[in-house]
Order: structure tokens, then C-alpha cells, then sequence
């Protein structure tokens, strides 16, 4: 029995933008090969922002057109990679990325630290470079960011928050995640928020036959180790698109408490304890985690590289 999870592996770019030793690009290519050969067909591989400011995705643009030229961009497997402007965008479109994700915080605080823009100027700019990106083919995949909290604010408005998305949603946009970047999220506020999201597509028209259903994402950190149990209930609301990190690596160097976000390979494992997924190798993912690691020479946040799975009955 499968759940209808996607997974979204963004280890190769919110995984490693906190990270002081940069990762060769070859090293890349060989986390990305395994991940493909685990099971996981959409990969974010980097992010077209300033070299300067975030050193690790500084190869973004050699990493898209090599993995393309290796044949690793095969049917079913979807490259994505951030933007945050229009430069961010030509890059993009340059390097062949798939998909392209981009977002705006809704918090006041986070999004001038992140982009130098208030919410408003954000939300504007963000709309404008995600039609430019449809218009050229490429898929979008907008995101609310700081949705449940932020470590500089506070509490953010539900209001805010969906004030946001109903903006993507009257813009045409139809898959949209929602980002825990602090952390604070709790599964109630999950299932809620989603539930808000949902009733608000359904009013917009976001339904088969008129633009196209919804879809919808989540961006979990375990900040406060409430991943996994965010990731559950964001099921049960009935997210397909669950973005999550090999070994848990991760954290947003822009808020003020920055924690690792969701670990792939503890969620698959989760997942397959429940019988609810089949189509992802565990094992592959485990012995990548620990490569990981020992990449960095530290044990890294997620749980199930150390301990091992758990054995099946019988």
C-alpha cells in the first residue's frame, strides 16, 4: 500500500546552506546518483542566489547542466532548485532546472533578513518571476514561509499566512507549500492550516476541470523535534508533497534559531513501519546518511543512520 507521499529531498540545498565545508560538485553528483538509485525522484540540487552570501550553492548552475549531461535527469525525476529574484530566474532557466520553488515569509522580520523586502514587496515581485517561470515551461512551486511561527516574531497571524496564499491562488498558482522555517509548528496547527488552505482552493476554483486541483506541500524543521509528528498530521490533511532532508541535515541561516529539517530517511522509515510505503529503498538511504556524516565528522540530527531500523517480524 502506498500513501501518496511525494518526497522532495532538499538535503543538496536547505541541507547544506548552513554548512561551512563546502561539498565538492562531484560529491553532489554521487549524493544525488544514490539518491535516485534509493527511490527518490524529485531532488532539490541548489539555489541561484549570491555565491557570496551562501557559499555551498555556489556550483547551482554547473551542478544542473552536469547531472544533465550524465544522463542522471531521467523520466520521472524532477531537478528543482530556489529562486529569490529575476536573476535568481534567468539562472535557472539557463541550467535547466525542472522545477523551480520560490516563497515569500509571513513574517515582517524573516523576510527583510532573508530578501531585504517587506511582505508586500515580496509577495508582488515573487508572483511576477513565478509567471515568467511558467511562461518559459518550467514548473512553479510557490511557498509561505515562517507559516507557523517565527523565532524573531513570534506567533504569525493564520491570516497572514492564508492572506498570502489566497494571493498565489487568485494569481493562478496551484501547488503551494507551506514552510515551518523557525520550527513552532504542532500538529494541530498543521492539520488546521492546511484544512484553511484547502477550503480557500476550493473557493478560488483550484479544482479539476477549472485550472487544476491543488496541490500541496510542507517544509517541516525539527527545531523543537516535532518534525515527524508534523509530517503525520500534514497526511492526514492530505499533503502530497512532503520536503524533507537525508540525515536531517538543514536550518535556515536567516531566522534567529535555526534547526535541521525533517530527515528522509527517519520519515521512510516511519512510513514503512505503518505499511504506507514500498517504493523508496530504507537501506540506500540509511547508508547515504552515514556517508554524510562521516562527510562532515559529526553525527548529524537524524535518528535512524545510528540506530538502525527497526527489524522486520518474522
Amino acid at each position: 500500500m502506498e500513501c501518496g507521499i511525494v518526497l522532495h529531498e532538499v538535503g543538496l540545498r536547505d541541507g547544506l546552506q548552513m554548512e561551512q565545508q563546502v561539498v565538492p560538485t562531484e560529491r553532489k553528483i554521487d549524493w544525488i546518483g544514490r539518491l535516485l538509485d534509493a527511490g527518490i525522484g524529485m531532488i532539490q540540487v541548489g539555489s541561484f542566489v549570491h555565491p557570496g552570501k551562501v557559499p555551498q550553492m555556489a556550483d547551482s548552475d554547473i551542478l544542473l547542466k552536469e547531472l544533465r549531461a550524465r544522463g542522471m535527469l531521467r523520466t520521472g525525476v524532477t531537478f528543482s532548485a530556489l529562486v529569490l529574484n529575476e536573476r535568481g530566474l534567468d539562472r535557472g532557466l539557463a541550467a535547466g532546472a525542472g522545477m523551480l520553488c520560490m516563497g515569500v515569509s509571513a513574517s515582517e522580520t524573516h523576510s527583510r533578513k532573508n530578501t531585504g523586502m517587506t511582505i508586500a514587496e515580496a509577495t508582488g515581485r515573487i508572483i511576477a518571476i513565478a509567471g515568467a517561470a511558467e511562461a518559459a515551461g518550467l514548473r512553479v512551486q510557490l511557498s509561505v514561509q515562517s507559516a507557523f511561527g517565527c523565532g524573531y516574531e513570534g506567533a504569525v497571524p493564520r491570516a497572514r499566512v492564508l492572506s498570502i496564499a489566497r494571493e498565489f491562488f487568485d494569481a493562478g498558482f496551484r501547488t503551494l507549500s507551506l514552510a515551518d522555517t523557525a520550527g513552532h509548528a504542532t500538529p494541530d496547527s498543521v492539520e488546521r492550516m492546511f484544512e484553511g488552505l484547502r477550503e480557500m482552493s476550493a473557493r478560488s476554483g483550484a479544482t479539476p476541470g477549472n485550472g487544476g486541483e491543488a496541490a500541496f506541500a510542507c517544509h517541516f524543521h525539527n527545531t523543537y523535534g516535532l518534525a515527524l509528528a508534523n509530517c503525520y498530521a500534514a497526511w492526514k490533511a492530505g499533503v502530497k508533497y512532503f520536503e524533507t532532508s537525508i540525515a536531517g541535515l538543514g536550518g535556515c541561516p536567516f531566522t534567529k534559531v535555526a534547526g535541521g529539517n525533517a530527515c528522509t530517511e527517519d520519515l521512510v522509515h516511519m512510513l514503512q513501519r505503518m505499511g504506507l510505503m514500498t517504493n523508496v529503498g530504507l537501506e540506500g538511504l540509511i547508508a547515504l546518511a552515514g556517508d554524510v556524516a562521516a562527510f562532515f565528522g559529526r553525527d548529524l540530527p537524524g535518528a535512524v543512520y545510528r540506530t538502525g531500523a527497526v527489524p522486520e517480524a518474522g
